[in-house]
Protein backbone atom coordinates (compact mmCIF):
# COMPACT_ATOMS: atom_id res chain seq x y z
CA UNK A 1 0.00 0.00 0.00
CA UNK A 2 2.91 2.65 0.76
CA UNK A 3 4.12 1.95 -2.42
CA UNK A 4 1.19 2.21 -4.54
CA UNK A 5 0.59 5.59 -2.63
CA UNK A 6 4.14 6.77 -3.52
CA UNK A 7 3.20 5.88 -6.95
CA UNK A 8 -0.01 7.84 -6.96
CA UNK A 9 -3.32 6.84 -8.27
CA UNK A 10 -6.48 7.59 -10.05
CA UNK A 11 -9.08 8.85 -8.04
CA UNK A 12 -11.92 7.13 -9.33
CA UNK A 13 -13.10 5.44 -12.97
CA UNK A 14 -13.86 7.89 -14.93
CA UNK A 15 -10.27 9.62 -14.33
CA UNK A 16 -9.02 6.70 -15.68
CA UNK A 17 -11.45 5.84 -18.71
CA UNK A 18 -10.69 9.32 -19.81
CA UNK A 19 -6.83 9.25 -19.42
CA UNK A 20 -6.81 5.97 -21.24
CA UNK A 21 -9.19 7.15 -23.85
CA UNK A 22 -6.99 10.14 -24.20
CA UNK A 23 -3.84 7.90 -24.62
CA UNK A 24 -5.75 5.96 -27.37
CA UNK A 25 -7.22 8.64 -29.58
CA UNK A 26 -3.70 9.97 -31.04
CA UNK A 27 -2.76 11.27 -34.27
CA UNK A 28 -3.04 7.54 -35.69
CA UNK A 29 -6.89 7.88 -35.59
CA UNK A 30 -6.79 10.94 -37.07
CA UNK A 31 -4.39 10.64 -39.79
CA UNK A 32 -4.27 6.98 -40.69
CA UNK A 33 -7.83 6.02 -40.19
CA UNK A 34 -9.97 8.18 -43.06
CA UNK A 35 -6.98 7.14 -45.50
CA UNK A 36 -7.51 3.22 -44.52
CA UNK A 37 -11.31 3.99 -44.94
CA UNK A 38 -11.34 5.58 -48.17
CA UNK A 39 -8.73 3.29 -49.41
CA UNK A 40 -10.28 0.23 -48.19
CA UNK A 41 -13.76 0.26 -49.29
CA UNK A 42 -15.67 2.57 -46.73
CA UNK A 43 -18.06 0.65 -45.54
CA UNK A 44 -16.29 -2.45 -45.74
CA UNK A 45 -13.85 -1.43 -43.51
CA UNK A 46 -15.59 0.08 -40.85
CA UNK A 47 -17.33 -3.02 -40.03
CA UNK A 48 -14.38 -5.30 -39.46
CA UNK A 49 -12.75 -2.50 -37.53
CA UNK A 50 -15.64 -2.53 -35.27
CA UNK A 51 -15.96 -6.30 -34.96
CA UNK A 52 -11.84 -6.53 -34.40
CA UNK A 53 -12.29 -3.97 -31.47
CA UNK A 54 -14.94 -5.64 -30.06
CA UNK A 55 -13.35 -9.04 -30.12
CA UNK A 56 -9.24 -8.62 -30.63
CA UNK A 57 -8.62 -4.92 -29.24
CA UNK A 58 -10.82 -6.02 -26.30
CA UNK A 59 -8.63 -9.04 -25.32
CA UNK A 60 -5.69 -6.62 -25.82
CA UNK A 61 -6.75 -4.19 -23.64
CA UNK A 62 -8.20 -6.00 -20.84
CA UNK A 63 -5.00 -8.07 -20.69
CA UNK A 64 -2.10 -5.68 -20.33
CA UNK A 65 -5.17 -3.43 -18.13
CA UNK A 66 -5.81 -6.45 -15.67
CA UNK A 67 -1.51 -7.03 -15.76
CA UNK A 68 -1.36 -3.24 -14.89
CA UNK A 69 -3.74 -3.59 -11.75
CA UNK A 70 -2.58 -7.16 -10.91
CA UNK A 71 1.24 -6.28 -10.20
CA UNK A 72 0.78 -2.81 -9.06
CA UNK A 73 3.35 -1.72 -11.47
CA UNK A 74 5.00 -0.21 -14.18
CA UNK A 75 5.70 -2.63 -17.19
CA UNK A 76 9.66 -3.25 -16.74
CA UNK A 77 8.83 -4.53 -13.31
CA UNK A 78 5.22 -6.07 -13.84
CA UNK A 79 6.54 -8.47 -16.10
CA UNK A 80 9.38 -10.06 -13.98
CA UNK A 81 6.44 -9.70 -10.79
CA UNK A 82 4.46 -12.70 -12.79
CA UNK A 83 7.37 -14.40 -13.90
CA UNK A 84 11.20 -13.70 -12.93
CA UNK A 85 12.22 -15.68 -16.53
CA UNK A 86 9.69 -12.89 -18.48
CA UNK A 87 11.22 -9.81 -16.93
CA UNK A 88 13.57 -8.92 -20.52
CA UNK A 89 10.06 -8.57 -22.42
CA UNK A 90 9.51 -6.20 -19.37
CA UNK A 91 12.55 -4.59 -20.62
CA UNK A 92 11.13 -4.05 -23.81
CA UNK A 93 8.10 -3.21 -23.43
CA UNK A 94 9.37 -0.07 -21.23
CA UNK A 95 11.51 0.73 -24.03
CA UNK A 96 8.96 1.44 -26.35
CA UNK A 97 7.56 4.63 -24.75
CA UNK A 98 10.90 5.87 -24.42
CA UNK A 99 12.01 6.08 -27.86
CA UNK A 100 8.60 7.29 -29.25
CA UNK A 101 7.80 9.79 -26.81
CA UNK A 102 11.06 11.91 -28.16
CA UNK A 103 10.04 11.62 -31.74
CA UNK A 104 6.00 11.74 -31.25
CA UNK A 105 6.84 15.28 -29.26
CA UNK A 106 8.57 16.47 -32.63
CA UNK A 107 5.49 15.48 -34.65
CA UNK A 108 3.48 17.44 -31.82
CA UNK A 109 5.62 20.38 -32.29
CA UNK A 110 4.65 20.45 -36.04
CA UNK A 111 0.80 20.38 -35.38
CA UNK A 112 1.72 23.32 -33.33
CA UNK A 113 3.98 25.00 -36.02
CA UNK A 114 0.36 24.76 -38.23
CA UNK A 115 -1.48 26.43 -35.42
CA UNK A 116 0.38 28.90 -34.92
CA UNK A 117 0.80 29.47 -38.63
CA UNK A 118 -3.09 29.33 -38.90
CA UNK A 119 -3.36 31.34 -35.36
CA UNK A 120 -1.86 34.15 -36.86
CA UNK A 121 -3.48 34.09 -40.28
CA UNK A 122 -0.87 33.05 -42.63
CA UNK A 123 -2.78 29.94 -43.72
CA UNK A 124 -2.19 30.62 -47.21
CA UNK A 125 1.61 29.82 -46.69
CA UNK A 126 0.41 26.44 -45.69
CA UNK A 127 -0.51 25.55 -49.22
CA UNK A 128 2.15 25.92 -51.03
CA UNK A 129 4.58 23.49 -52.21
CA UNK A 130 7.67 23.20 -50.07
CA UNK A 131 6.02 24.93 -47.06
CA UNK A 132 5.84 21.69 -45.04
CA UNK A 133 9.28 20.31 -46.69
CA UNK A 134 10.82 23.48 -46.03
CA UNK A 135 9.62 23.69 -42.37
CA UNK A 136 10.68 20.14 -41.47
CA UNK A 137 14.08 20.59 -43.06
CA UNK A 138 15.24 23.53 -40.53
CA UNK A 139 17.53 23.16 -38.09
CA UNK A 140 16.17 25.83 -35.37
CA UNK A 141 12.21 26.06 -35.78
CA UNK A 142 11.12 22.32 -35.79
CA UNK A 143 13.32 21.62 -32.53
CA UNK A 144 11.76 24.90 -30.64
CA UNK A 145 8.45 23.98 -31.45
CA UNK A 146 9.66 20.38 -30.60
CA UNK A 147 10.82 21.89 -26.32
CA UNK A 148 7.13 23.66 -26.53
CA UNK A 149 4.94 20.79 -27.03
CA UNK A 150 7.44 18.77 -24.62
CA UNK A 151 7.45 21.49 -21.87
CA UNK A 152 3.39 21.21 -22.16
CA UNK A 153 3.52 17.26 -21.61
CA UNK A 154 6.05 17.77 -18.73
CA UNK A 155 3.76 20.14 -17.07
CA UNK A 156 1.23 17.90 -16.88
CA UNK A 157 3.11 14.58 -15.96
CA UNK A 158 5.18 16.51 -12.83
CA UNK A 159 2.17 17.44 -11.54
CA UNK A 160 1.28 13.20 -11.18
CA UNK A 161 -1.15 11.15 -11.56
CA UNK A 162 -4.03 12.91 -10.06
CA UNK A 163 -3.16 16.61 -10.01
CA UNK A 164 -1.77 16.65 -13.52
CA UNK A 165 -2.62 13.38 -15.75
CA UNK A 166 -6.26 12.48 -14.27
CA UNK A 167 -7.04 16.54 -13.97
CA UNK A 168 -5.98 17.06 -17.56
CA UNK A 169 -7.75 14.76 -19.19
CA UNK A 170 -11.31 15.30 -17.36
CA UNK A 171 -10.75 19.08 -18.86
CA UNK A 172 -9.27 18.29 -22.28
CA UNK A 173 -11.00 15.18 -23.09
CA UNK A 174 -14.44 16.54 -23.21
CA UNK A 175 -13.19 19.89 -24.92
CA UNK A 176 -11.86 17.56 -27.69
CA UNK A 177 -14.99 15.47 -27.93
CA UNK A 178 -17.08 18.67 -28.35
CA UNK A 179 -14.49 20.08 -31.03
CA UNK A 180 -14.41 17.30 -33.36
CA UNK A 181 -18.39 16.92 -32.98
CA UNK A 182 -18.21 21.06 -34.47
CA UNK A 183 -16.04 19.84 -36.82
CA UNK A 184 -17.94 16.63 -38.19
CA UNK A 185 -21.08 19.20 -38.31
CA UNK A 186 -19.42 21.57 -40.51
CA UNK A 187 -17.81 18.84 -42.38
CA UNK A 188 -20.85 17.51 -43.43
CA UNK A 189 -22.26 20.72 -44.60
CA UNK A 190 -19.74 21.50 -46.84
CA UNK A 191 -20.51 21.80 -50.72
CA UNK A 192 -18.22 22.47 -54.10
CA UNK A 193 -18.90 23.79 -57.16
CA UNK A 194 -15.92 22.83 -59.85
CA UNK A 195 -15.12 24.61 -63.35
CA UNK A 196 -17.40 22.00 -64.95
CA UNK A 197 -20.39 23.22 -62.47
CA UNK A 198 -20.48 20.14 -60.93
CA UNK A 199 -21.68 20.68 -57.40
CA UNK A 200 -20.40 17.74 -54.62
CA UNK A 201 -21.54 17.40 -51.38
CA UNK A 202 -19.95 16.68 -47.67
CA UNK A 203 -22.72 14.03 -47.53
CA UNK A 204 -22.00 12.36 -50.38
CA UNK A 205 -18.50 12.28 -49.48
CA UNK A 206 -20.33 10.86 -46.12
CA UNK A 207 -22.12 8.17 -48.29
CA UNK A 208 -18.67 7.26 -49.88
CA UNK A 209 -17.55 6.80 -46.07
CA UNK A 210 -20.44 4.84 -44.56
CA UNK A 211 -21.65 2.42 -47.56
CA UNK A 212 -19.73 -0.63 -48.20
CA UNK A 213 -18.10 -0.16 -51.85
CA UNK A 214 -18.73 -4.31 -52.81
CA UNK A 215 -17.97 -3.14 -56.58
CA UNK A 216 -14.29 -4.08 -56.17
CA UNK A 217 -14.19 -6.36 -53.68
CA UNK A 218 -12.02 -9.64 -53.97
CA UNK A 219 -10.36 -11.97 -51.68
CA UNK A 220 -7.19 -10.66 -51.95
CA UNK A 221 -8.76 -6.86 -51.28
CA UNK A 222 -10.86 -8.43 -48.32
CA UNK A 223 -7.64 -9.94 -47.13
CA UNK A 224 -5.81 -6.38 -46.90
CA UNK A 225 -8.74 -4.74 -45.65
CA UNK A 226 -8.83 -6.97 -43.04
CA UNK A 227 -4.72 -6.68 -42.48
CA UNK A 228 -5.40 -2.94 -42.32
CA UNK A 229 -7.66 -3.01 -39.98
CA UNK A 230 -6.27 -5.06 -37.65
CA UNK A 231 -3.37 -2.99 -38.14
CA UNK A 232 -5.25 0.16 -37.07
CA UNK A 233 -6.35 -0.79 -34.26
CA UNK A 234 -3.35 -2.46 -32.66
CA UNK A 235 -1.51 1.12 -32.77
CA UNK A 236 -4.38 3.11 -31.82
CA UNK A 237 -5.17 1.23 -28.49
CA UNK A 238 -2.20 2.38 -27.54
CA UNK A 239 -1.16 -1.51 -25.91
CA UNK A 240 2.20 -2.64 -26.33
CA UNK A 241 3.69 0.51 -25.40
CA UNK A 242 3.29 -0.09 -21.65
CA UNK A 243 0.73 2.37 -21.33
CA UNK A 244 -2.24 0.28 -20.02
CA UNK A 245 -0.25 -1.57 -17.60
CA UNK A 246 1.48 1.50 -16.08
CA UNK A 247 -2.28 3.11 -16.08
CA UNK A 248 -4.12 0.00 -15.18
CA UNK A 249 -1.49 0.01 -12.04
CA UNK A 250 -2.90 3.24 -10.76
CA UNK A 251 -6.55 1.90 -10.81
CA UNK A 252 -8.29 0.96 -7.50
CA UNK A 253 -9.44 -2.39 -6.67
CA UNK A 254 -13.05 -1.58 -6.69
CA UNK A 255 -12.72 0.00 -9.98
CA UNK A 256 -15.15 -1.80 -12.34
CA UNK A 257 -12.78 -3.10 -14.93
CA UNK A 258 -15.16 -4.82 -17.33
CA UNK A 259 -16.92 -1.48 -17.47
CA UNK A 260 -14.29 0.88 -17.94
CA UNK A 261 -12.49 -1.22 -20.54
CA UNK A 262 -15.81 -1.24 -22.38
CA UNK A 263 -15.85 2.86 -22.26
CA UNK A 264 -12.16 3.05 -23.32
CA UNK A 265 -12.98 1.14 -26.77
CA UNK A 266 -16.35 2.66 -26.83
CA UNK A 267 -14.59 5.93 -27.04
CA UNK A 268 -11.60 5.30 -29.43
CA UNK A 269 -13.57 3.43 -32.13
CA UNK A 270 -16.28 6.51 -32.06
CA UNK A 271 -13.69 8.95 -32.22
CA UNK A 272 -11.88 6.86 -35.46
CA UNK A 273 -14.98 6.95 -36.95
CA UNK A 274 -15.52 10.79 -36.49
CA UNK A 275 -12.18 10.80 -37.58
CA UNK A 276 -13.26 9.88 -41.15
CA UNK A 277 -16.42 11.90 -41.03
CA UNK A 278 -14.22 15.10 -40.52
CA UNK A 279 -12.06 14.31 -43.17
CA UNK A 280 -13.64 12.06 -45.59
CA UNK A 281 -16.53 14.50 -46.63
CA UNK A 282 -13.70 17.37 -47.01
CA UNK A 283 -11.96 16.23 -48.83
CA UNK A 284 -13.77 14.62 -51.16
CA UNK A 285 -16.23 17.89 -51.48
CA UNK A 286 -12.80 19.54 -52.46
CA UNK A 287 -10.79 17.36 -54.04
CA UNK A 288 -12.44 16.65 -57.33
CA UNK A 289 -15.16 14.02 -55.50
CA UNK A 290 -12.44 10.95 -55.19
CA UNK A 291 -11.79 9.90 -51.90
CA UNK A 292 -9.07 7.67 -52.97
CA UNK A 293 -7.17 11.14 -52.90
CA UNK A 294 -7.01 10.45 -49.46
CA UNK A 295 -2.98 10.40 -48.20
CA UNK A 296 -1.85 9.06 -45.15
CA UNK A 297 0.05 10.55 -42.20
CA UNK A 298 2.06 13.56 -42.30
CA UNK A 299 0.63 14.16 -46.21
CA UNK A 300 -2.72 14.02 -45.08
CA UNK A 301 -2.18 16.43 -42.29
CA UNK A 302 -0.01 18.83 -43.39
CA UNK A 303 -0.01 19.43 -47.12
CA UNK A 304 -3.50 17.69 -48.39
CA UNK A 305 -5.82 19.26 -45.68
CA UNK A 306 -4.21 23.25 -45.72
CA UNK A 307 -4.73 22.96 -49.76
CA UNK A 308 -8.44 21.75 -48.80
CA UNK A 309 -8.75 24.45 -45.90
CA UNK A 310 -7.35 26.92 -49.03
CA UNK A 311 -10.54 25.85 -51.16
CA UNK A 312 -12.99 26.87 -48.27
CA UNK A 313 -14.03 30.65 -47.77
CA UNK A 314 -13.01 30.44 -44.02
CA UNK A 315 -10.20 27.93 -44.57
CA UNK A 316 -8.10 30.23 -41.65
CA UNK A 317 -10.75 29.57 -38.64
CA UNK A 318 -11.69 25.83 -40.43
CA UNK A 319 -7.53 25.47 -39.79
CA UNK A 320 -7.48 26.90 -36.44
CA UNK A 321 -10.24 24.73 -35.12
CA UNK A 322 -9.02 21.60 -36.87
CA UNK A 323 -5.35 22.00 -35.69
CA UNK A 324 -6.21 22.84 -31.74
CA UNK A 325 -8.11 19.53 -32.02
CA UNK A 326 -5.33 17.67 -33.29
CA UNK A 327 -3.11 19.47 -30.49
CA UNK A 328 -5.15 18.00 -27.78
CA UNK A 329 -5.28 14.63 -29.27
CA UNK A 330 -1.56 14.58 -29.72
CA UNK A 331 -1.30 15.84 -25.68
CA UNK A 332 -3.15 13.48 -24.76
CA UNK A 333 -1.05 10.92 -25.81
CA UNK A 334 2.13 12.36 -25.68
CA UNK A 335 0.92 12.51 -21.90
CA UNK A 336 0.25 8.98 -21.62
CA UNK A 337 3.72 8.13 -22.91
CA UNK A 338 6.04 10.28 -20.80
CA UNK A 339 3.96 8.77 -17.80
CA UNK A 340 4.84 5.10 -18.61
CA UNK A 341 8.63 5.96 -19.11
CA UNK A 342 8.46 8.30 -15.72
CA UNK A 343 6.64 5.79 -13.73
CA UNK A 344 9.57 2.89 -15.29
CA UNK A 345 12.02 4.94 -13.78
CA UNK A 346 10.18 5.55 -9.94
CA UNK A 347 9.61 1.54 -10.24
CA UNK A 348 13.26 0.45 -11.37
CA UNK A 349 15.76 3.46 -10.03
CA UNK A 350 13.12 4.96 -6.88
CA UNK A 351 13.45 8.20 -7.88
CA UNK A 352 11.19 11.21 -6.76
CA UNK A 353 9.16 11.96 -9.67
CA UNK A 354 10.75 15.35 -10.25
CA UNK A 355 14.07 13.47 -10.98
CA UNK A 356 12.66 10.82 -13.15
CA UNK A 357 10.85 13.35 -15.02
CA UNK A 358 14.20 15.43 -15.66
CA UNK A 359 15.69 12.52 -16.60
CA UNK A 360 12.79 11.60 -19.27
CA UNK A 361 13.16 15.51 -20.69
CA UNK A 362 16.68 15.05 -21.27
CA UNK A 363 16.73 11.55 -23.19
CA UNK A 364 13.34 13.70 -25.00
CA UNK A 365 15.77 16.36 -26.12
CA UNK A 366 18.67 14.34 -27.05
CA UNK A 367 16.82 11.77 -29.35
CA UNK A 368 13.97 14.64 -30.51
CA UNK A 369 16.51 16.85 -31.62
CA UNK A 370 18.06 13.82 -33.68
CA UNK A 371 14.83 12.56 -34.82
CA UNK A 372 14.21 16.53 -36.21
CA UNK A 373 17.51 17.43 -37.18
CA UNK A 374 17.19 13.59 -39.71
CA UNK A 375 15.57 15.67 -41.93
CA UNK A 376 17.85 18.75 -41.82
CA UNK A 377 21.39 18.87 -40.81
CA UNK A 378 21.54 15.25 -39.76
CA UNK A 379 20.04 14.09 -42.93
CA UNK A 380 23.08 12.30 -44.68
CA UNK A 381 23.08 9.79 -41.69
CA UNK A 382 21.33 6.90 -42.34
CA UNK A 383 20.49 3.29 -40.40
CA UNK A 384 19.21 0.84 -42.30
CA UNK A 385 18.30 3.91 -45.66
CA UNK A 386 16.30 5.66 -42.73
CA UNK A 387 16.20 8.73 -41.42
CA UNK A 388 16.60 9.06 -37.51
CA UNK A 389 12.66 9.34 -37.22
CA UNK A 390 11.71 6.79 -39.67
CA UNK A 391 14.08 4.71 -37.87
CA UNK A 392 12.71 4.93 -34.45
CA UNK A 393 9.01 4.25 -36.23
CA UNK A 394 10.18 1.06 -37.54
CA UNK A 395 12.01 -0.32 -34.87
CA UNK A 396 8.73 0.17 -32.27
CA UNK A 397 5.74 -0.20 -34.15
CA UNK A 398 6.91 -2.82 -37.04
CA UNK A 399 9.37 -4.85 -34.31
CA UNK A 400 9.55 -4.31 -30.74
CA UNK A 401 5.63 -3.42 -30.20
CA UNK A 402 4.11 -6.48 -32.18
CA UNK A 403 6.89 -8.44 -30.37
CA UNK A 404 6.16 -7.19 -27.09
CA UNK A 405 2.13 -8.25 -27.43
CA UNK A 406 2.72 -11.24 -28.75
CA UNK A 407 5.35 -12.49 -25.91
CA UNK A 408 2.27 -10.94 -23.53
CA UNK A 409 -0.11 -13.61 -24.90
CA UNK A 410 2.29 -16.09 -24.44
CA UNK A 411 2.71 -15.45 -20.91
CA UNK A 412 -0.52 -15.28 -19.90
CA UNK A 413 -1.03 -18.45 -21.75
CA UNK A 414 1.83 -20.76 -20.84
CA UNK A 415 2.56 -19.37 -16.97
CA UNK A 416 0.09 -16.53 -15.56
CA UNK A 417 -2.92 -18.55 -16.82
CA UNK A 418 -6.14 -17.30 -18.13
CA UNK A 419 -7.77 -17.67 -15.10
CA UNK A 420 -5.47 -15.14 -13.19
CA UNK A 421 -6.77 -13.29 -15.54
CA UNK A 422 -10.03 -13.64 -14.86
CA UNK A 423 -9.91 -13.72 -11.56
CA UNK A 424 -8.24 -10.27 -11.40
CA UNK A 425 -11.62 -8.53 -13.82
CA UNK A 426 -13.91 -10.50 -11.39
CA UNK A 427 -12.81 -8.88 -8.27
CA UNK A 428 -14.44 -5.66 -9.34
CA UNK A 429 -17.67 -7.25 -10.69
CA UNK A 430 -18.72 -9.84 -13.42
CA UNK A 431 -16.43 -10.76 -16.45
CA UNK A 432 -19.58 -10.17 -19.07
CA UNK A 433 -17.02 -11.10 -21.92
CA UNK A 434 -15.51 -14.08 -20.05
CA UNK A 435 -15.60 -16.32 -22.83
CA UNK A 436 -15.05 -14.00 -26.00
CA UNK A 437 -11.64 -13.13 -23.92
CA UNK A 438 -10.55 -16.72 -23.13
CA UNK A 439 -11.41 -17.59 -27.06
CA UNK A 440 -9.42 -15.08 -28.31
CA UNK A 441 -6.39 -14.95 -26.03
CA UNK A 442 -6.31 -18.97 -26.28
CA UNK A 443 -6.33 -19.27 -30.35
CA UNK A 444 -7.00 -16.03 -32.35
CA UNK A 445 -4.71 -12.96 -30.63
CA UNK A 446 -1.36 -14.71 -31.18
CA UNK A 447 -2.82 -15.27 -34.93
CA UNK A 448 -3.42 -11.86 -35.52
CA UNK A 449 -0.49 -10.53 -33.89
CA UNK A 450 1.66 -12.74 -35.98
CA UNK A 451 0.10 -11.08 -38.94
CA UNK A 452 0.45 -7.39 -37.96
CA UNK A 453 4.18 -8.23 -37.17
CA UNK A 454 4.97 -9.83 -40.87
CA UNK A 455 2.74 -6.92 -42.87
CA UNK A 456 4.33 -4.37 -41.03
CA UNK A 457 7.90 -5.64 -41.53
CA UNK A 458 6.72 -5.97 -44.86
CA UNK A 459 5.13 -2.84 -45.51
CA UNK A 460 8.19 -1.48 -44.36
CA UNK A 461 11.05 -3.30 -46.66
CA UNK A 462 8.62 -2.54 -49.52
CA UNK A 463 7.60 -5.76 -50.14
CA UNK A 464 3.57 -5.04 -49.85
CA UNK A 465 1.87 -2.26 -49.63
CA UNK A 466 -0.62 -1.06 -46.97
Amino acid sequence: MKEKSKRGGFTGSLGFVLAAAGSAVGLGNIWRFPYLAAKDGGGIFLVIYIVLALTFGFTLLTTEIAIGRKTGQSPLTAYGHLSEKWKPLGVIASIVPVIIMPYYCVIGGWVLKYFVTYLTMQGKNATEADYFTGFIGGNIAPVVFMIIFMAATFFIVYNGVDKGIEKCSRILMPILFVIILIVVAFSLTLSSTDENGVTRTGLQGLKAYVIPDFANLTLKSFVSTVIDAMGQLFYSLSVAMGIMITYGSYVKKETDLNKSINQIEIFDTIVAFFAGMMIIPAVFAFSGGNPETLQAGPSLMFITLPKVFASMGFGTATGIVFFILVLLAALTSAVSLMETSVSTFMDELHWSRKKCCGLMVVIMIVLGTASSMGYGLLDFIRIFGMNFLDFFDFMTNSVMMPLAALATCILILRVVGIDGMEKEIEQSSPFRRKKLYRVFIKYFATICLIIILLSSIANVLGIISM
